[in-house]
C-alpha cells in the first residue's frame, strides 16, 4: 500500500521536520519549496537514512498558477499522494497600510490560494481512491484578529475555518482533514516576518521537530483542530473568546509591538 506525503514548505522548519517525521515512518515524499538546493540535500538524507523515496519539485507556490505547476509536475511523475500536507506560508510585521500591498497579496496567494487549490484537488483524489489524510499548518494566530500582522492573522483564521469544514464535508467518504495551530516555532519565520524585538517571540519557542510530531499524530488520529502547547490551548479556547474584544485587540497589538 502506497503512503506517500506532499509536503509544501519541506526546504526547512516544521515542513522539513514532518518530512523527517514521515520517512521515519517508512513513508515516500513528494517535497516542495522554492530552494531546490535545499530539498535535494533533505531528499539525499531522507533516502540514505531512511530508505524511502523522494521527489523533489522546486517552484514558487506563491506565483499565478504555482499550484496547478506542482499538480502537473506530480502527474508526469505518475505519483499517487495520500496524505496532503500544506505547510507552506509565511508572515509580515507592521501596519497594514505601511506594508507594500505586493507582499500581503503574495502571503495571501500562498497562505490561502495555493492551499485551497492543493486541498481542492487532492481531497477529491483522496476520494476517489477510497481515503486520504490532510494536515493543514495553520497558527495560534488563527484564533484572534493580528493588529501589526493583520493579514497573516487573517490567513491562518482561514485556514483554521476552511480545515474544519473540509473535514465535514469528507470524513465520512474516508478523508480527514486536521488543522495544527502552534504558537512561536524556533524556526526561521521570525526573521523573515521581522518579528524580532517583540514580546511574542522574547520567550522562545517550540521546537521544529516537537512540533511536527504533535501535528502528524493528531493527523493519524483524525483530530479536528490541535494545539501544540496546553497553556495556550487553554488561553484561546476558554479566555480569549470571552474577553472583551478591543482588550483582546490591544492585548494582541501590545505582544507584537517593537
Amino acid at each position: 500500500m502506497s503512503n506517500t506525503a506532499l509536503i509544501t514548505g519541506a526546504s526547512s522548519g516544521i515542513g522539513a521536520a514532518l518530512a523527517r517525521y514521515h520517512a521515519a515512518q517508512g513513508g515516500d515524499l513528494i517535497l516542495t519549496a522554492r530552494r531546490e538546493a535545499q530539498l535535494n540535500s533533505l531528499k539525499a538524507e531522507l533516502e540514505d537514512r531512511y530508505r524511502i523515496s523522494a521527489h523533489v519539485v522546486a517552484l514558487d507556490l506563491g506565483q499565478d498558477g504555482g499550484a496547478e505547476a506542482l499538480i502537473q509536475k506530480i502527474d508526469e511523475a505518475g505519483l499517487k499522494v495520500d496524505i496532503l500536507i500544506n505547510n507552506a506560508g509565511f508572515g509580515g510585521h507592521g501596519l497594514h497600510i505601511e506594508r507594500d500591498i505586493a507582499a500581503e497579496k503574495a502571503m495571501i496567494a500562498l497562505n490561502v490560494t495555493a492551499l485551497v487549490t492543493l486541498t481542492h484537488e487532492f481531497g477529491r483524489r483522496m476520494v476517489a481512491q477510497g481515503g486520504g489524510k490532510i494536515l493543514n499548518v495553520g497558527s495560534t494566530a488563527g484564533f484572534m484578529p493580528g493588529p501589526l500582522q493583520a493579514t497573516y492573522f487573517a490567513t491562518k483564521a482561514f485556514v483554521n475555518s476552511f480545515s474544519q469544514a473540509i473535514d465535514q464535508e469528507l470524513r465520512d467518504k474516508g478523508v480527514t482533514s486536521t488543522v495544527l495551530a502552534p504558537g512561536y516555532v524556533e524556526t526561521g519565520f521570525m526573521e523573515a516576518a521581522n518579528l524580532g524585538g517583540t514580546s511574542m517571540v522574547e520567550g522562545g519557542g517550540k521546537s521544529a521537530e516537537s512540533v511536527a510530531k504533535h501535528g502528524y499524530d493528531a493527523m493519524l488520529r483524525g483530530k479536528l483542530v490541535t494545539i501544540n502547547e496546553g497553556r495556550l490551548s487553554f488561553l484561546l479556547n476558554w479566555v480569549v473568546p470571552f474577553m472583551p474584544r478591543r482588550m483582546a485587540l490591544k492585548m494582541v497589538q501590545n505582544m507584537q509591538a517593537k
